[in-house]
């Protein structure tokens, strides 16, 4: 156990479920002043009542104890939540519908924050019947390369695991995608949402300049 419930953690669970301090004694079977002391950091509950106040707050022990603000939006099952985590170490891709607590090779890690992409890495889509063709325009070393692409819906991943002196491309079933992730082992996680009447069409935007000027046009109409 590398650290122990924090003071901000149960006060922010607490009061995310419209606890009081003395509702939340009175489930754990200690006094409102136990609670008070726990949440200013004058003292901190017995181990025997980490199982009892996870399950006042509808999460797990791990999760307690992850130090982490705890936010259970996976019940909706919607793919567009979609959390990617990605091991320092061994390069190992967890994905999860929403906030969790991973572990890898002795490593808690942090879920990868996607970023718009930019000029160093350019993605290209066509459209190949029902299919989406998707190229990232990246060297493929084993130094520096892309690690994986991902078309997210709202019901489904589809998710293509790439290595260096590969490809940096993949192919995904056009119905519902309304994301595309990729992850450079360097920078990071990506992403791009395809645009209606730009990569829904049999032809691949290779000139950037023609592609920003569509994509413009494209917010203006499907606002």
């Amino acid at each position: 156990m590398n650290q122990y419930i924090t003071a901000a953690v149960i006060k922010e669970l607490r009061e995310k479920h419209q606890m009081t301090q003395l509702q939340l004694a009175q489930r754990l079977g200690v006094s409102d002043k136990a609670i008070s002391k726990w949440e200013t950091g004058k003292g901190y509950p017995d181990i025997t009542l980490l199982e009892p106040i996870a399950e006042a707050f509808q999460i797990s022990i791990a999760e307690l104890l992850s130090g982490n603000a705890i936010y259970n939006t996976n019940v909706s099952s919607n793919m567009l939540r979609s959390k990617f985590y990605v091991c320092p170490i061994c390069g190992n891709v967890i994905h999860s519908m929403g906030e969790t607590v991973m572990h890898c090779h002795g490593v808690q890690l942090a879920a990868a924050e996607p970023e718009e992409s930019d000029e160093h890495h350019m993605i290209f889509m066509e459209r190949v019947e029902d299919e989406y063709f998707v190229r990232i325009d990246h060297e493929m070393t084993k130094q520096h390369y892309i690690s994986f692409i991902a078309a997210l819906s709202s019901d489904r991943i589809q998710m293509v695991k790439l290595y260096p002196e590969g490809n940096a491309e993949a192919r995904f079933k056009i119905n519902g995608v309304k994301k595309i992730l990729f992850y450079c082992n360097r920078d990071g996680l990506f992403f791009i949402n395809p645009r209606m009447g730009i990569d829904d069409k049999p032809a691949n935007y290779d000139d950037t300049e023609d592609r920003r000027q569509l994509e413009e046009v494209a917010v203006m109409l499907f606002k």
